[in-house]
């Protein structure tokens, strides 16, 4: 009787014993499977290597086998890349081309058609630039400005203009109110290259601009690139412009549209006539020499004067004109308007940079460039268009 048990129970622990192990190898099966998977292959564009990448090249990432969790991409210049992931995961492509001479690391996670997950790092550096080109952006960065003011962008080398277009496409205005506008390409009075933007009518007051130029990597022709990107804003300050009445020696001054005062004082002479149209004040100096050789007069004269507002590159101001007996009375100036000392800073003080000055009646029929100057309203709408590189 005490036998039977002892054989059913030595027969009974070899079983449970062999289906324990069952599940064990079950479980250790499907662990070393996974396991035993293919990682997904990763593929870095450009490649990590000795050989630097051509410049103009985007950053790509191609997932082969699985999909692409995680891309996380950033320069030695301590910069992320931004980019886009693909909605199946299977590639990243970066929003923006290479800079020249950086290093980039890219760093990415995966995970396999099983299941299985993994990590990598690859690093490349790029070719340098024969010259990398800069630009120069009138206004500057928080600042405050009239309503006539464009967005003017200067290069410091020369942009071709097969690569006109894409510079354009990288470079984007932003207002708050919504403000139609265009962007224009203009020849500067230095001679050198710029693209300007004005809207379409003058801003509204309280208008809040804001210019991204994603420009870094882009080409810009004759060896040239950009290195960086640009960003910067403004603000649209009050509505203040001046009309000058050749004719009757008078310049009104408005604000909002409403008159707010009148000055006397000389515009160009018969011979000098002062140059027509609508202005924008471009920069101002609380004392400057009026020095005729800047103008094609040689050595005639060289004046101290005060209150000096800017209008055109080539030399037409608003300014004090103490030596000047005939003001209010005769147009005797070389082009420029001149006024008392006190009406001159009257003039400064109202007038910002940005603000618009008409000149009305004169008998200046040169139409001033639009380079000579912030001179966007020298042209119509429809003319300024036609500037630009996308239509």
């Amino acid at each position: 009787m005490l036998a039977g048990p002892r054989r059913h129970s030595a027969r009974l622990i070899p079983a449970l014993t062999a289906a324990a192990a069952l599940l064990t190898a079950c479980g250790g099966g499907a662990d070393a499977s996974k396991a035993d998977q293919p990682a997904t292959k990763v593929t870095v564009t450009p490649a990590a290597g000795k050989t630097p990448a051509k410049l103009g090249s985007q950053i790509s990432v191609q997932a082969d086998g699985g999909k692409l969790t995680s891309v996380e991409v950033e320069n030695d210049k301590g910069g992320k890349v931004a980019g886009q992931l693909s909605g199946n995961g299977a590639s990243w492509k970066s929003d923006g081309k290479v800079m020249p001479d950086t290093t980039y690391t890219v760093r990415t996670k995966a995970k396999s058609d099983g299941g299985k997950e993994s990590s990598a790092t690859s690093k490349f550096t790029t070719e340098q630039a024969g010259k990398v080109n800069k630009l120069t952006n009138t206004p500057s960065g928080g600042t405050t400005v009239g309503t006539g003011m464009p967005v003017s962008i200067l290069f410091d080398n020369p942009i071709a203009k097969d690569r006109q277009a894409e510079i354009e496409r990288a470079l984007k205005v932003t207002t708050q109110p919504k403000v139609e506008g265009s962007w224009g390409w203009v020849k500067d009075y230095s001679g050198k290259d710029r693209i300007d933007w004005r809207p379409k009518d003058y801003w509204p007051s309280g208008t809040k601009v804001s210019v991204q130029g994603a420009l870094s990597g882009i080409n810009s022709g004759d060896g040239g690139w950009f290195a960086r990107d640009y960003n910067f804003s403004f603000r649209i300050g009050a509505d203040h412009k001046a009309v000058i009445d050749v004719p009757s020696h008078t310049m009104t001054m408005y604000e909002n549209g409403k008159n707010v005062g009148s000055i006397r004082g000389s515009a160009g002479s018969p011979q000098d006539p002062t140059r027509g149209g609508v202005h924008t004040v471009r920069s101002k100096n609380a004392a400057e020499t009026m020095d005729s050789s800047t103008i094609g007069h040689g050595d005639e004269w060289s004046l101290d004067s005060k209150w000096v507002t800017h209008l055109t590159a080539s030399g037409t101001f608003l300014h004090s004109a103490p030596w000047n007996k005939s003001i209010g009375v005769e147009n005797n100036s070389h082009g420029c308007f001149g006024m008392t000392t006190s009406d001159a800073k009257r003039a400064y003080d109202f007038l910002t940079i940005g603000s618009t000055v008409e000149v009305k009646g004169t008998t200046n029929t040169n139409k001033t460039d639009v380079g000579n100057g912030l001179e966007v309203w020298q042209e119509s709408w429809q003319q300024w268009q036609q500037r630009s590189a996308l239509r």
